[in-house]
């Protein structure tokens, strides 16, 4: 029986004494999948996620890893299989070098020699982190810390990598060549969570959206069907694509012909220029 990579069953949850963070929340992560998890701040994607390897615990429903409850096991051994990059990652960097950032989590899991070397150095050159390899992280910049961070999950070569707000406080430029990274890796078969306000992201790399609001998921499918859902999206706090919105209103100002399930810049322009092209032939 081939089991799905995490399913999420009807878990609740809430920290301490206060209101439920999560309510009800079913769901299946497979294998292979980008998954983009969207809502504004306190909907409850990161608690979803910290359910996922077991770093929170539902105190209702639960919570499967490859068929396995993850209240069985401890945090660590979940590590094999599942990877978090939390919001801000270049806070926990201890270690006195990069080499040896990126090296601590395999080697905790029990990999060494040949393997171990040949995971840190595959992950520094996917960051192009070579040059940076013996020096200690604290003297490197936010956006390469950002990257030593990375790298060290990359090298667990885990078959599910979660990235929470991952390109927060990066340059557009340096945000496309993170995700860069992350999409080989996606390509190569690991599955990928992407917590997000960024719709664009959402649009540009994931396949799937799962839409939260108040602890709940309101939306889960096609990336492009759940960010067509104008209405959907206002009430969970957030706005459409402007390249969505500026489609629907050509269409209503009279270009029958346009697309309005569009995402990104390059389509919409495509699509306009077929649609406006076709109002000039009809004439």
């Amino acid at each position: 029986m081939t089991f799905p990579l995490v399913s999420v069953e009807e878990v609740w949850f809430r920290y301490d004494d206060g209101p439920p963070a999560l309510r009800g929340v079913s769901l299946e992560i497979r294998r292979g999948e980008w998954v983009a998890i969207l809502g504004c701040n306190g909907s409850g994607k990161s608690t979803l996620v910290k359910h996922f390897n077991g770093l929170l615990k539902p105190w209702r429903g639960r919570v499967l890893v490859e068929g396995v409850d993850t209240r069985r096991r401890q945090v660590g051994e979940w590590a094999r299989l599942i990877a978090y990059l939390p919001q801000h990652p270049d806070r926990i960097i201890f270690s006195a070098s990069v080499r040896e950032e990126v090296a601590f989590a395999p080697r905790l899991q029990g990999v060494s020699g040949v393997e171990l070397e040949r995971r840190v150095d595959t992950a520094l050159e996917a960051l192009g982190l070579q040059d940076s390899a013996e020096l200690p992280p604290a003297a490197l910049g936010h956006g390469l810390r950002r990257k030593v961070a990375l790298a060290a999950v990359l090298a667990q070569e885990p078959a599910l990598l979660i990235l929470d707000e991952p390109t927060n406080g990066l340059d557009a430029g340096s945000a496309r060549d993170f995700l860069e990274v992350v999409a080989q890796r996606h390509r190569q078969g690991t599955a990928v969570v992407l917590i997000t306000h960024d719709l664009e992201l959402a649009a540009q790399y994931a396949g799937r959206a799962v839409l939260m609001q108040a602890g709940e998921v309101v939306a889960d499918g096609p990336t492009r069907t759940v960010l067509g859902e104008a209405a959907l999206l206002r009430k969970a706090g957030l706005e459409s694509l402007p390249v969505t919105e500026t489609a629907h209103a050509l269409r209503e100002a009279g270009l029958a012909g346009m697309r309005t399930d569009l995402l990104l810049p390059e389509e919409f322009a495509e699509a306009y220029l077929a649609a406006a092209g076709g109002g000039r032939d009809g004439r």
